[in-house]
């Protein structure tokens, strides 16, 4: 008997896990209530709050600081836990399926970078600065959505960084 795609690498016929809609990810990164629950009911929601912050925290933080290394390794551990999900929860795609540019979770933290980003603009950055900002976290939210449909299909592999940790060694392990 041949399973539907969606199951495709999974063990059992029980069912698949998704990724979450945009909308959803958008109020992930701004911290805000979702209509379903709070935003930690799921991991990938709850990381892309995480990374909303630690961006917030990095534009505000001075280049070069420890702060700042500290901060990077933190995302590398989050964007690792929102592959990781992935990779446990979501069907693996054939081998014939188009292999995406990035991870779901580099793409979730490019997410919560332009969320941060674009609204840090509203006080009081210039007009064409403004409608930039909104536009590639606009452009980047209908990405991801695509990317959520067909890695939830199983019609999209994802490159695999499992064997990069970086954010394994310390902060400070990085300083010269």
């Amino acid at each position: 008997m041949l399973l539907p795609i969606r199951n495709i690498g999974r063990a059992s016929s029980s069912p698949v896990a998704s990724l979450p809609p945009k909308h959803r990810l958008l109020e992930a990164c701004r911290g805000l209530p979702v209509e379903t629950g709070p935003p930690d009911e799921h991991l990938v929601l709850r990381c892309a709050c995480r990374l909303a912050e630690l961006h917030e925290q990095r534009m505000a933080a001075e280049p070069g600081t420890v702060t700042v290394t500290e901060i990077d390794h933190d995302r590398a551990r989050l964007v690792h836990d929102i592959d990781g999900w992935v990779v446990r929860e979501l069907p693996t795609a054939h081998g014939g399926a188009r292999m995406h540019t990035e991870t779901v979770g580099t793409v979730v933290d490019r997410l919560a970078q332009f969320s941060a980003q674009a609204y840090s603009t509203l006080t009081g950055a210039p007009e064409w600065m403004v409608h930039d900002a909104w536009r590639r976290l606009s452009e980047l939210a209908v990405a991801y959505e695509d990317l959520a449909v067909d890695v939830t299909g199983g019609v999209c592999r994802l490159p695999d960084f499992s064997g990069h940790h970086e954010y394994d060694r310390g902060p400070h392990e990085f300083e010269h």
